[in-house]
């Protein structure tokens, strides 16, 4: 193993030699400044030429790997570096044509290069140049391309882009990481929003260390005479009378404390109602913080009047589109914000007309949406478009509620313009690391014509995954949202082992 390392370094430093003799046999010839000592100094810093026997040691420590090649691309010598010893022996490809250690896509790059170097241009960039060696070796190389003779000879010294790869993967990985844990964050953060605002109990959290209120729901809000983002941040024990911020606190807490799980009964400074608080204290995040749960004194109280009006204001000035239709579908009420997304002058133009008319997929959207809130009672997030008037197609996002405790049963559809989302929502459903691995396992085994027909089997089984999951495996609704026969889509299941599949 040594004596060929000193093998290959004598042949690095022969050619060396001869560039070397080359270059002094010109400076004689053209008559520039030589010193005493035979060397020649760059006019820019005294910088000497390099003695023969010392090129291949420093090209070996300057590079990952050196080639010298002819203009034709026949390599003429090849050196490694010993501190990375990863790219093995490669004194096989002396002799041979760089290109046939070259993936595809580098040989044109590799042209331009040496062209351009052949023609005189200087500066050259460096060029990126994956290799191959033997079918299951690749590694990307970063080139520097030098001329060093009058011949056209070039010295390519590389460097491994390997480590730069890894980790540029291992940041991905963490990007990634760090994406699916802000997802799941804020996943939880919907969830606990929309608890506190359909929770009936009125709920306050209240931080211990300052006495000041965190969190708070429409319940309580109603109870305490304010509103949420009033009462948000301001001191807790001024929302009732005759109390003091320390003295309230301790009261609180020891009640939280107490073995009887005793309420604490109190006047509210802003309706005058008389309340019952029962508090419970947890830590979270290194804090105390206290869960205060307040009912009315008189059980009487009723919140039923302002709730009422909330929500017909809701449905009159909400951002988002608001309409009931009876168990067929057909709209009995829609709100202003529905009329502007179906470009509709009045409510009157709507109402009667089934919801199908106003969606892109027509009776399939609908059958979906309505038997899926049957089955279940609700359905969220549904992506589709609607259609207006005059033809003009927005992409909304519809969830459904089945209300059918009363004499007329409806469906509640609340539709908002998912357009400016879409917009910048990436292409494309993820496809699992699988089908992926398959189909990159057949480049370099398989024509493209077959790595195509792969592909299309995979997008096809992902679609039909799709579509048999919006409509809860009604094979009838899938089989007419994706376009086919009812005996097509059987076929497909059968050829994709989902036929069994619940």
């Amino acid at each position: 193993m040594r004596s060929d390392e000193s093998f290959r370094r004598r042949r690095a430093t022969n050619l060396a030699e001869e560039v070397l003799n080359d270059d002094l046999d010109f400076s004689y010839a053209s008559g520039e400044p030589m010193t005493s000592r035979g060397m020649r100094y760059w006019s820019s810093g005294s910088i000497p030429l390099i003695a023969p026997e010392l090129l291949g040691d420093i090209i070996a420590s300057a590079s990952d790997i050196a080639l010298v090649i002819d203009q034709n691309g026949q390599i003429l010598s090849v050196l490694t570096s010993y501190q990375h010893p990863a790219h093995g022996r490669l004194e096989h490809w002396e002799g041979s044509d760089i290109r046939d250690f070259l993936t595809v896509e580098s040989v044109p790059k590799l042209d331009n290069q040496m062209a351009a170097a052949l023609e005189g241009q200087n500066p050259i960039k460096p060029v990126e140049l994956n290799h191959v060696d033997s079918s299951n070796w690749e590694f990307p190389i970063r080139y520097t391309m030098h001329r060093i003779g009058p011949d056209g000879s070039l010295l390519l010294l590389g460097r491994d882009l390997r480590p730069i790869a890894e980790m540029q993967q291992q940041l991905v990985k963490a990007q990634i990481a760090l994406e699916k844990d802000y997802e799941a964050q804020r996943d939880y953060d919907t969830r606990y929003k929309v608890l506190m605002d359909a929770a009936r109990d009125a709920v306050i959290f209240v931080n211990l260390s300052n006495g000041r209120i965190t969190d708070v729901n429409n319940a309580a809000a109603v109870l305490l005479g304010a509103s949420r983002d009033d009462l948000t941040g301001s001191a807790f024990a001024q929302e009732f009378e005759g109390r003091r911020r320390g003295e309230f606190l301790d009261n609180l807490s020891n009640a939280a404390v107490s073995d009887t799980g005793r309420a604490v009964v109190l006047q509210t400074r802003r309706s005058r109602k008389q309340v019952t608080i029962n508090p419970s204290v947890f830590r979270a995040s290194g804090e105390r913080l206290l869960l205060c749960r307040i009912d009315p004194a008189d059980l009487d109280d009723s919140v039923s009047d302002e709730l009422t009006e909330n929500l017909s204001a809701l449905y009159q000035d909400g951002s988002d589109a608001i309409v009931f239709t009876d168990k067929d579908g057909v709209i009995q009420a829609a709100n202003e914000s529905f009329l502007n997304l179906a470009d509709a002058a009045h409510a009157a133009n709507v109402k009667g007309k089934p919801l199908a008319n106003y969606l892109v997929r027509g009776t399939v959207d609908t059958k979906v949406l309505l038997e899926n809130a049957a089955r279940a009672g609700r359905m969220r997030l549904y992506a589709t478009k609607l259609e207006g008037e005059y033809g003009n197609q927005v992409s909304v996002e519809i969830s459904v509620t089945y209300l059918n405790d009363r004499a007329h049963p409806v469906y509640v559809f609340v539709i908002r313009d998912a357009s400016r989302a879409e917009a910048v929502r990436k292409p494309g459903a993820p496809v699992s690391d699988d089908a992926v691995r398959s189909v990159m396992e057949l480049v370099g085994s398989a024509t493209l014509k077959d790595i195509v027909s792969e592909t299309t089997d995979v997008v096809e089984k992902m679609c039909i995954e799709t579509a048999v999951e919006l409509t809860r495996n009604n094979r009838v609704a899938a089989a007419e949202m994706l376009g086919l026969s009812r005996q097509s889509l059987y076929v497909k299941l059968r050829k994709y082992g989902l036929l069994a599949r619940d």
